[in-house]
């Protein structure tokens, strides 16, 4: 497959593509974009330019944002990146923020400059930074003044790297915000190619070691002219609000990209708990809501209270597995079909989905315009109706890793080989089954073990250790470890709470063991390997009894 022109002065990531050879097959046919594309013009000069400059984009912090406002704020900050920190076309820029206008303002005008834009959740730990730096070989680093601190313990380690503090709040008195407002409103973006790579997206394999995902900036249009288009059907008049962070392609897509795509506003939360979904949702009539399907059991049991969320349209699921109760039960009381649907960082977004029309409980429907989905076994080969298998994606989106071996593993034969078991039926719907590696999904986030043990064994009272995702009826599952202590230590509930507490402070916290079971041995094969399986299997039996 040939690539198109580039804008990038700086080839870093062209160069670190993966070979043409181990690419999925890309279904264009519907998607015709011209050569160059710059997806952040497209969501702001171009919407201001086709009549929405007037039309609320943003509302968050307190105050709404129009189209024509978010376009001069994303130009004045692409100048400030231009003139005084020298971003170049294709050099990797970081953003670290919670989910705030500030944090797609900024990924925004970094994309407008050309540059190759990285995002980031606040909950990382200095130690996951370091790893997407060296990984993605980044040079700057946009960061809310909030969250410096493991930003500046980080950047210790990178001298070369250039780290600029914006304020995420509406006072926009950081130094980034201070240079911007000295900046014109008129900034000529960066005439990138269509294919160039315009987002970094990184997800945890079940070793633990990040893969950076590499998506074009056509990829950005089209997972807009075709899901949000087709499934959602998103149209001016819409109000977006979701509790998935901006820095995963689930919570970018739904809470940034579709809405601005189609002259919608996006509601913006930092605290995006159900509670305050529940509220912002009545308080600004919000009409599309993302997040997982145990935020979506907070709202039903908010809406007994008297809570009212009729003006949603579309309940988004995904993240995790759509119980039938919780879909049964939302149908029950709004009227309306819960929308679930699987997508995958490596191919940026949903690419199978129920519809408004078309729907079932415990389904999650049919591939989305321009994708072909299929079950195949371990050789490739494809299984027949009613057998789980492993589920196979081809589309206009697919997987190009970084620089990384795994490719050759999540590719084959020119189909994305998404790591999930499905099986479909007769009438061609997909029914998942489960994930086929050893990632956690909890409460939307995913969670690979081998990290969360990792932390664990660096604790001097932790000799041995072994990870799995327990069912939980709140969470969908909990991080579990079972634990081998070292001699002379005691497993209290006071070691406990140690334990988790320095998990928190090693790693993200939301990957803590939220229980944690002492045991003398770990089952293991005659090799040594730990049988993570069977402790699964025992603790999900004593759960379910």
């Amino acid at each position: 497959m040939m690539l198109g022109p580039t804008a990038h002065i700086d080839t870093f990531a062209r160069d670190n593509l993966p070979p043409v050879d181990q690419w999925p097959e890309f279904r264009l046919e519907d998607f015709n974009y011209p050569d160059h594309l710059n997806a952040a013009v497209e969501l702001t000069d171009k919407m201001v330019e086709a009549g929405f400059g007037d039309n609320t984009a943003l509302i968050g912090n307190g105050r709404r944002r129009t189209y024509k406002e978010l376009t001069d704020w994303s130009n004045r900050l692409a100048n400030a990146l231009v003139d005084d920190l020298g971003v170049q076309p294709g050099n990797r820029v970081l953003i670290r923020s919670a989910n705030n206008p500030a944090m797609v303002a900024c990924w925004l005008a970094a994309t407008k400059v050309g540059a190759v834009v990285v995002n980031t959740m606040p909950l990382l730990r200095a130690t996951e930074l370091r790893k997407y730096i060296e990984k993605a070989e980044i040079s700057f680093a946009l960061c809310d003044s909030r969250l410096m601190e493991e930003m500046k313990i980080c950047s210790e380690d990178f001298p070369e790297l250039k780290v600029k503090e914006f304020d995420g709040t509406s006072n926009h008195d950081a130094e980034l915000d201070e240079l911007a407002l000295e900046k014109s409103v008129q900034f000529k973006a960066v005439a990138t190619g269509s294919d160039d790579v315009a987002l970094l997206s990184f997800t945890s394999g079940s070793t633990g070691e990040p893969k950076a995902t590499m998506h074009f900036h056509r990829d950005l249009m089209i997972v807009a002219d075709g899901y949000a288009k087709e499934i959602l059907r998103v149209s001016d008049t819409d109000v977006f609000v979701g509790s998935p962070p901006l820095a995963f392609t689930f919570g970018l897509g739904g809470l940034a990209i579709f809405p601005l795509r189609f002259g919608a506003a996006a509601t913006l939360l930092e605290d995006a708990s159900p509670p305050n979904l529940i509220e912002i949702i009545e308080k600004y009539k919000a009409t599309v809501c993302f997040t997982a399907p145990t935020s979506y059991r907070v709202m039903l049991a908010a809406m007994e209270e008297g809570a009212d969320l009729s003006s949603l349209r579309a309940a988004v699921s995904a993240g995790e597995t759509l119980p039938a109760p919780i879909y049964e039960e939302w149908k029950a009381k709004t009227g309306k079909p819960m929308l679930d649907g699987i997508g995958a960082t490596e191919l940026l977004h949903i690419f199978i989905s129920n519809r408004f029309e078309d729907h079932k409980p415990a389904c999650t429907g049919k591939p989305v315009n321009g994708y072909l989905a299929k079950i195949v076994d371990d050789k490739g080969q494809e299984v027949p109706d009613g057998e789980i298998g492993r589920l196979a994606v081809c589309g206009p989106t697919g997987c190009r890793y970084l620089n990384d071996d795994r490719q050759a593993g999540y590719v084959m034969s020119g189909w994305n080989i998404t790591g999930d078991s499905f099986s479909r039926d007769a009438e061609g719907y997909f029914h998942f089954a489960a994930r086929n590696d050893d990632m956690i999904i909890s409460a939307g986030y995913n969670i690979a073990g081998p990290e969360v043990e990792a932390a664990l064994l660096a604790h001097k009272a932790v000799s041995e250790c072994a990870v799995i995702g327990l069912p939980s009826e709140e969470r969908g599952e909990i991080v579990e470890a079972h634990i081998v202590l070292s001699k002379g230590n005691v497993g209290d509930e006071a070691l406990t709470k140690e334990l988790q507490d320095y998990v928190k402070s090693t790693i993200a916290p939301y990957k803590y063991p939220r229980s944690i079971i002492y045991t003398d041995s770990l089952p293991k094969t005659q090799t040594g390997k730990i049988q993570r399986f069977r402790l699964k299997n025992i603790r999900t039996k004593e759960v379910e009894k």
